[in-house]
């Protein structure tokens, strides 16, 4: 798992340990990726969209979540990942 922001290396790794994240956040801060996967519309995004990829071990996109609610989000993709 990993994630990706527009913010920088610096305020990513504050917030990762602030909520101990056990994970990677990438930094967007070109919002190419954004753009690329549909996180913003242009270049001048304040934030990414709340967009989540499930891929699976051949690479390949399975599950696109593109209206995430982050209270239940982790138990749906994990469903998913399994096939639940």
């Amino acid at each position: 798992m990993l994630g990706i922001s527009f913010d920088s290396v610096e305020a990513n790794a504050a917030f990762a340990a602030k909520n101990g994240f056990k994970f990677p956040l990438l930094c967007d801060v070109d919002r190419e990726v954004g753009l690329a996967f549909g996180a913003a519309s242009d270049l001048k995004a304040r934030a990414p969209a709340r967009i989540s990829f499930l891929i699976n071990e051949q690479g390949v996109i399975s599950h696109v979540y593109d209206h995430v609610n982050p209270r239940d989000h982790a138990g749906q993709v994990l469903a998913d990942a399994i096939g639940g």
